[in-house]
């Protein structure tokens, strides 16, 4: 199994999230020089997010983005179904998928892959974002941000 880099970008972007304090703001810009990765991307990663539910974006000169809830209430597979355009790891398991194939009334394959897709997702569901931001000070540090979070933290507790 393998992500988009969108998913991965997007994940990136969570924990970036849950490391800042009191719910303070970020940019994109800070975000994307932290990881060294596209603006561009984040961009619409960011939008999507947004209307998803998973961050709360501000416009605006003062603004930014943060979590749309706190890290112990997002689970890992949330953002990566939000991500990820299916799971359908053969043709086969597309929606309108094994019309071409001759085995399908007899496979196996099929019902495998899915229930291991299934296993995938239910491994990712068992963390939550505050799990992986768990070594908090070595991630700040390795990302550059700042314990204070001065950034927007009067906006949010």
């Amino acid at each position: 199994m393998r992500l988009t880099v969108y998913s991965d970008y997007a994940l990136r972007l969570m924990m970036y999230l849950g490391l800042r304090k009191g719910g303070s703001l970020s940019t994109i810009d800070e975000v994307a020089a932290a990881y060294h990765i596209s603006k561009a991307h984040l961009m619409k990663i960011t939008h999507e997010l947004g209307q998803k539910g998973l961050i709360e974006t501000i416009r605006g000169r003062q603004g930014g983005m943060r979590l749309a809830r706190e890290a112990t209430a997002i689970r890992v597979g949330d953002i990566v179904r939000a991500c990820e355009p299916d799971f359908a790891l053969v043709p086969c398991m597309e929606p309108e998928g094994g019309k071409g194939c001759v085995v399908l009334p007899a496979c196996i394959l099929k019902r495998a892959l899915a229930t291991a897709a299934a296993a995938f997702l239910e491994v990712l569901d068992g963390y939550t974002l505050a799990d992986l931001v768990g070594p908090a000070i070595a991630l700040r540090q390795l990302l550059g941000i700042e314990n204070s979070g001065a950034l927007g933290s009067a906006l949010k507790p």
